[in-house]
């Protein structure tokens, strides 16, 4: 085998799709069906980037597709995109190990094992939530959950629900569970910068897209301007300032939550300094009673199979160069380990032929 891609969501389809063309023999290894991962993301969730920057190479969204895109549309997406191009999936295939002999790769999932020249890594971020150490998160008698268990408003109609956390996720179910009328709080520690999802009706990670290459001081100049004219429009901000920018972090995108904290259907509160048994004592010394805490903490990469070969930069991906290439192992790539203000699927649309390229390279694989 020359290569084994690791992980069926948007990277490994895309850098399937990638190596097929050029003519590459290889494996997609899928723990459970393609995307998968996806499936089980919250039923209301929409992209935030527009259709034209959420599409993988060489299939874009039909004519009529709404701008914005919904989690069951895209699901249909990458289904139909895996049997327009007969991607080589193997469904069930759980990676648990991943180590060098004799020069070559070797895969192993459940009780088969898989020899390859080039392992790519596209096992994306989903697969593995980060639950944040909590002091005396044992006492709490009612119930915790990462955002990732959440589907939908019935399953909490009629308790109240504290969401802790400032990112997309956080912002999206606390401004959903608060219009469903449902006693809603949301917890942030360090702040959120937010930014509009249009801007003059443009949305705004086409406009990070082109500002991209520009010099930092001009798109810092930019971004004030935004900034002044999101004020302008919806007034000052509701959440604290984090320390760092929307140049070096994901911004908040949409008004929702901000919005819901206006009008009182959401209720804020600074970070959690413990659990008690009946609720959670903030850092002001209060204490409020919930029933549900939703961690909205975010993920980090689902790369524990690699086990001691790689080392994990701060945000625990692993460390790479030119995007892709692996500084630790030889013949060793990652595909969806890029996040900025662009979004994700634009930055495997970007790295998906980077790392084909780069196998093709070191395979010496003719062009087709």
């Amino acid at each position: 085998m020359q290569a084994v891609v690791i992980g069926a969501g948007p990277a490994g389809l895309a850098t399937s799709r990638e190596l097929q063309r050029r003519g590459i023999e290889h494996l997609v290894l899928e723990r459970g069906e393609v995307a998968e991962s996806w499936s089980r993301l919250y039923d209301s969730l929409t992209l935030h980037t527009g259709k034209h920057m959420s599409h993988l190479p060489g299939m874009r969204f039909p004519r009529g597709t709404p701008l914005f895109i919904s989690r069951d549309r895209f699901l249909e997406y990458l289904h139909e995109y895996r049997r327009r191009f007969a991607l080589p999936i193997v469904s069930g295939a759980e990676v648990t190990s991943v180590d060098r002999e004799n020069g070559h790769w070797r895969v192993r999932a459940n009780d088969q094992t898989w020899t390859a020249d080039a392992v790519v890594i596209a096992s994306g971020i989903i697969s593995n939530p980060r639950v944040p150490k909590v002091p005396d998160l044992d006492e709490f008698r009612g119930e915790v959950r990462h955002s990732i268990t959440y589907r939908r408003p019935d399953e909490v109609r009629g308790k109240r629900v504290l969401v802790v956390g400032a990112g997309n996720s956080a912002g999206e179910i606390a401004s959903e569970l608060g219009r469903e009328g449902i006693d809603t709080t949301v917890a942030v520690r360090s702040g959120a910068n937010v930014v509009p999802l249009q801007l003059l009706g443009i949305p705004i990670q086409y406009l990070a897209w082109v500002i991209r290459t520009l010099p930092r001081p001009a798109r810092e100049v930019i971004v004030a301007a935004m900034r002044k004219i999101t004020e302008l429009r919806n007034g000052p901000p509701v959440l604290p300032r984090p320390s760092v920018g929307p140049l070096d972090s994901i911004p908040l995108i949409g008004f929702r939550l901000v919005d819901a904290i206006r009008n009182g259907s959401v209720k804020l509160r600074g970070g959690g300094e413990r659990f008690t048994p009946t609720g959670v004592r903030f850092a002001d010394g209060t204490e409020e009673p919930f029933d549900v805490v939703l961690l909205a903490t975010g993920f980090r990469a689902a790369i524990g199979f690699l086990g001691p070969l790689v080392q994990m930069d701060e945000r625990g991906f692993g460390k790479r160069r030119d995007r892709v290439v692996s500084t630790d192992q030889p013949n060793l790539y990652f595909v969806g380990h890029n996040y900025d203000a662009t979004g994700g699927i634009t930055n495997i649309r970007r790295d998906a032929p980077l790392a084909a390229e780069a196998v093709e390279r070191v395979l010496g694989a003719s062009v087709k």
